[in-house]
Formats: structure tokens, sequence, C-alpha cells
């Protein structure tokens, strides 16, 4: 699933491209929306919040989450698309370009003044406007018995980490994925370093932890099981954690480094 900084990029290209332009064509997929037709609307923008992505079109927002699969492409009019055409799920043309999204795991459209509904339930944005790490440190405090993997992952405490970035941070800050969060050191910290690296990242199209961009080398722990640790030397271990027993996600971590 995408993190939060390849959400922000992607409304950032989409806003960039689109924002001010009205629409000549919009095609949903979805047997929702199949008659819906926007034809006419101007794009007035495109933003992230977390994991989610708002298209503001006219009085309406198309709001997307990608999920597992999930992309939007832009295309200028008449060029080849990089995925099959039975996988799109949204097209939006303008004279200028044509915006494709594919197997979005989320596509509904929603008055603007009604996005709270959807995005409202979710913690501060660590690449919004109004970053509010107080509240991130909160949300997070206020079930100290969870585990803090679980706990970062949540959308509801801060909006936007993935697993790639729990697992390091869990790394960096030297606590095992399955340290309660009562028992983490200095949770301020912990948001603070979060802030820091997706920010880092947020502009990349190649994600590093590490401050090493090339291939094999951008990461301590994910997705390096049996892997010696860059610090130690310690074979890297993998477990599963989650909320929901259907859902879990994988943990990576030295179990030296970290404790």
């Amino acid at each position: 699933m995408p993190e939060g900084d390849t959400v922000y990029r992607t409304a950032k290209h989409l806003n960039d491209a689109l924002a001010g332009l009205v629409l000549t064509g919009s095609d949903f997929r979805v047997p929702q929306y199949a008659e819906l037709d926007l034809t006419g609307l101007v794009i007035e923008s495109v933003v992230s919040r977390g994991k989610h992505l708002l298209a503001r079109v006219g009085t309406v927002s198309i709001h997307t989450h990608l999920k597992m699969e999930g992309s939007w492409h832009l295309y200028r009019p008449g060029s080849r698309w990089q995925r099959p055409d039975y996988q799109a799920r949204v097209i939006l043309t303008t004279n200028e370009w044509v915006a494709v999204g594919f197997d979005m795991g989320t596509l509904e459209v929603i008055d603007t003044s009604a996005e709270e509904s959807v995005v409202g339930y979710l913690g501060p944005d660590l690449l919004g406007e109004n970053w509010d790490a107080a509240t991130a440190v909160g949300n997070l405090a206020a079930a100290p018995g969870r585990e803090i993997h679980v706990a970062l992952l949540d959308q509801r405490n801060l909006a936007g980490l993935g697993n790639e970035y729990v697992n390091e941070l869990c790394f960096l800050r030297g606590v095992l994925p399955t340290r309660a969060v009562a028992d983490t050191p200095d949770l301020a910290g912990v948001v603070a370093l979060a802030h820091r690296v997706i920010v880092a990242n947020r502009d990349r199209t190649e994600r590093t932890m590490t401050g090493d961009t090339r291939r094999g080398r951008t990461g301590f722990v994910y997705s390096r099981a049996g892997q010696p640790c860059r610090r130690c030397g310690t074979r890297i271990q993998r477990g599963r954690l989650g909320a929901d027993p259907l859902k879990l996600r994988d943990t990576y971590w030295c179990p030296r480094c970290q404790t």
C-alpha cells in the first residue's frame, strides 16, 4: 500500500497539471457513478489527506484511496497508457491532459462540503499544512497498551505512515515493534522523527531511510529478513502484527539494536 509521501506526490503532480482546467469529459467506470458527467466543470484543486486523495471539481470532490493496486496516471491526449484499459476506474479529460485512476481501492464522489465525512476521522496529517505534533503524541498515548508498531500504523493517531516507515522508525528509535506505547521512551521524539523522515522523502521518487539512495541500501530493516543489520551485523528478524487478525502486517527488527 502506498505511503503518505507517495500520495502527496501524486496529488501535487495532478494539481500542478490540472488545477484551473475545464473538464472536456469524465468517465466513471463503476456502477454507482456510471451516469455521472462532470463535463464543463473546473478542476479546482487536487489535495492529499494522509493516504487519501481528493480531486475537487466544481462543488464535488472525487475521493480515492489507492490501497494496494491503485495509481493515478497523467497522459497527453492520444498517448498510450501504461496500464490496460480494463483497469481504469475513472478518466478525467481536459484539452491538455487525460488523468486516469487505475484499480482504485476507494472511489466515491461527494459534495466538497462533506469531505470531513470521509477523512475527518484521520489524525494529524504528517504532510499537511496544519501538522499538529502534540495532538499526534496525545493520540498515541491514549492507548498505552497497544504495540508501538500497531499504534503508528493507525491513521486515526497520525495520518501518512505505512508499514515501511513504521518498521524503519522502530529501528531508528531502538524499540521493538511489539513494545507497548507506554513503555516506548520519548513519544514526542518518535513523532518528530516520523515527521522529519517523511518530509525528507516527500519529493523523492526513491525513498530512503539511510540517506543512501542506491538500490538495496535505502533501508535498515524493512524487507531485510535474514540479512545482517547495517549497524551490528545481527540477522534481521521477521514477524507479524496488527489490530485485525485478518490483516496482519509484516514486522522487521534487529534483536540486538532494538529492545
